[in-house]
Formats: C-alpha cells, structure tokens, sequence
C-alpha cells in the first residue's frame, strides 16, 4: 500500500517527519523516516539474494519510508555473519541485485545497502576460523563463535579493498549509496575498541591508530563510488563495556569521519555482550526508554560539535511525537525504524498521514538477560520470514514458537544479540 508523501491536515502534528532532507553530496530524501536495516537471513544457498528477499522488500515498498537501508550484505563469502547473508564479492548476481534495488526504490524510496564483515563475531558453524584485530575471543560467547586468528597488514589492506568493491558493485546495481556498519561488535567496531583491538602496530595501540581501519575504508569507498553517491556509516556511541570503547573516543571518530565527507552518520549502540541497542540491557535506564530515544543525548553531542553533520538516530523511537520533537528540536534529521517494520510494515506511512500514532511493538523484557535476549532477537526475524513467504506477520505468537522456528533454520550458534535494528 502507497502512502502519500504530502502532509495532511491529520498529520500537522508530524509536519516535520515530512519534510525532505538534502543530504552534503546533493541527495534528496523524500521525508524523515527511514527503514533502519535489519539483518533478514534470506539470501540463497550460495548467499545470493533471491525470490524472498525481495518478496520482503517488495511487501515494505511503498510503506512511506523514505530511506530504506538493508540489512548485513558481507563482503567476503570466507566470512559470514549469520546464516543467509548476502554476500556481494562480484559480479555473479548482479541482475538480482538490480532488482532488489528496483524494488526498494518503485515508490519513490532512496535505496542503501549496508556492507559489513563480521570479523570474529560470527559462528563456528559458519566460520570455523575468524580474523580479528588481534587473537581475543567474544566474551560471553559460550563456545558458539571460535578463536580467532589476528590479521595480518596484507590481509586488513585485503579487508579494505574488498569494502570498496561491494560498495562499487551496489552502486552500479542501482542502490543510490551503501552505509559501513560500524557498531554492535562487528570488525569495524572491533578495530575500534581498545579490548578487541590491542595492536602495537599501524592498526592499533592509539586512538588514532585504531580508528585507521575505518577511515581507510569510508576513503577506498568514497574513491570507488564517486561524490555523487551516499556514504554513510553506523556507529557506536559506545559499546558498553568497561574499558572499552567510550563516548568521547566516539566523538573523536566522528570527527575523522566527517573530516573525510562522510554523507551521513547513524547512531546506534552496544554490542553482543551489551545489548543495549534492543532495549533489553540493565545498563539502559528506565528513564531512557520511557523517552524512547536511547543515544539522544549523544546525538545531541555530535550536533553540538559537528552541526552540519546530517544525523539518523534508531533505537527506541515508538510514537509520532518522540520522533517529530528530536527532528524539530535539531537533535537529528532522520529517524531510523527497524523492528516496528516486522510487525506493523505500515507504520511509517501511517504515522505521515495520521492514521497511526506510534508503534504498539515494545521490547520483552522477562527480567532474565539471555531470554530477553533471546526473544527480541528471534521474534522480529521470523516475522520478516513470514513477509517474505507472502504471509503477513503474526506478533501474537507466543515467543516460544518463534525460538523454535528460529533454531530449526538457522541452529543454536545462530542464536545472539548485537545485529538487529530497533
């Protein structure tokens, strides 16, 4: 179902969701509202993207999101995330990728595609021996991801390269820009962190040395789509944990990033062992989901350092107030939504023209870390698989059903936090 783009006098309470916004390399997006990406698990056998990714995206067309970013697309098929990646390395589904990006973009959407390695983050089944920044093992994994082994410059410079090559590939597929998922524990995360990372070498060691890997690749990106295409990235506003990556070292990042004509920023938060970017953690306060926005107080910081950085914030947001006062009140431009998408598909084009609110969708929270997790988690991607089956989504169902439906597909070393959106 389309909705209209064009303000009506039910929807003067959220006039400032409407407006388009003009991104620093030229691009227009039609309003405020964007579909944060969400890892679907729905490539083909050989990580391709098939008939149901696109069935997904073809149910979410025209639902009056004017962003639509997907989710994980990896740039090396020796290193997969979760099970039913895309992977983009060349050239080989190239038709597939035209269409997926025709799809998103039918009713007037600006189409990005999230590239993503997953460094040690990733499932022994899936990849029996990861690389990393250095040798250190996921805390908290209980044995479902393997050691990992360090790599070498050679291989990082590889690494970079390959960024640039998915990126390249998307581009001249037809999706308008692609968006470096730089948060929730992943290799661009890892290089971040002074826990993950504890190189003495031109990756590591400083702060400014850890922040190399991802600025080399927002530069080998940048040079291989050109100015006129998106840059953005996803980025932690911290992960959580002590002695890891911190608010201010984030700043720092961001810095760097827009120092180098980075198009947009995303910003997100945690990582596996800290989820607090699905609102599930004990680390969030109370206080901040009732606000709904979780990292508005960051976002408030960047845009008080860096004001004409353009700013999308996911995590949290449910009603059409909370979202048009962040967006009046300069804090961001754009509003990211991702698990409200698998469950009410709609809701972006409804909360425009007033027909809706807010979200009904609410983190389940037992008050038991791994269930909560675990629920959160499995829920909203089943959903997206029922979309995908041209079913629609089915939120009544008992969370116990979606586990299982879950575990059968993808097995238990699929299972964790740290990869979805909000």
């Amino acid at each position: 179902m389309a909705h209209s783009l064009t303000p009506t006098a039910d929807a003067l309470a959220v006039d400032a969701l409407h407006q388009p916004f003009t991104l620093p390399n030229g691009a227009v997006l039609p309003n405020r509202l964007a579909k944060a990406a969400l890892s679907e698990s729905l490539a083909r056998r050989d990580h391709t993207p098939g008939t149901r990714i696109k069935t997904l995206y073809r149910r979410w067309s025209g639902n009056g999101a004017g962003l639509v970013v997907t989710g994980n697309v990896m740039v090396d098929r020796r290193a997969i995330g979760e099970p039913g990646n895309v992977v983009v390395e060349d050239d080989r589904a190239f038709d597939d990728l035209v269409e997926w990006a025709d799809i998103i973009k039918s009713d007037g959407a600006v189409a990005w595609a999230q590239i993503n390695h997953p460094g040690r983050q990733a499932p022994r089944t899936l990849t029996p021996r990861p690389v990393a920044p250095s040798p250190i093992a996921l805390d908290g994994s209980a044995g479902m991801f393997a050691q990992p082994r360090e790599l070498t410059h050679d291989e990082i410079e590889d690494i970079i390269r390959r960024f640039a090559t998915t990126a390249g590939i998307l581009v001249r597929a037809g999706f308008d820009g692609v968006q470096i998922h730089g948060a929730h524990g992943y290799l661009v995360s890892q290089f971040l962190s002074p826990l993950a990372n504890q190189r003495t070498d031109h990756w590591g060691g400083t702060p400014e040395k850890r922040r190399r890997f991802v600025i080399e690749v927002a530069r080998a990106i940048r040079a291989e789509i050109g100015p006129d295409a998106t840059l953005a990235i996803k980025l932690n506003s911290a992960d959580f944990q002590r002695g890891g990556f911190s608010e201010d070292e984030s700043i720092e990042v961001v810095h760097a990033l827009a120092a180098e004509g980075i198009d947009l920023l995303e910003i997100s938060g945690g990582t596996y062992s800290s989820a607090a970017m699905l609102g599930v953690d004990p680390s969030l306060k109370e206080s901040t989901r009732q606000r709904e926005a979780y990292f508005l107080d960051y976002a408030q910081r960047v845009r008080a350092e860096l004001p004409t950085l353009p700013l999308m914030l996911t995590g949290g947001f449910r009603t059409a107030e909370a979202m048009n006062d962040a967006v009046t009140s300069g804090a961001i431009d754009i509003v990211g939504l991702g698990r409200p998408l698998t469950v009410e598909p709609d809701v972006p084009g409804q909360l425009l023209d007033g027909t809706a609110t807010g979200s009904a969708v609410r983190p389940r929270r037992s008050g038991i870390r791994v269930v909560d997790s675990l629920t959160e988690l499995t829920a909203y991607t089943v959903q997206m698989w029922r979309m995908a089956e041209g079913k629609a989504p089915a939120p009544r169902r008992h969370p116990a059903f979606n586990v299982a439906a879950y575990l059968v597909r993808n097995g238990r070393d699929s299972v964790r936090v740290g990869r979805r959106g909000l």
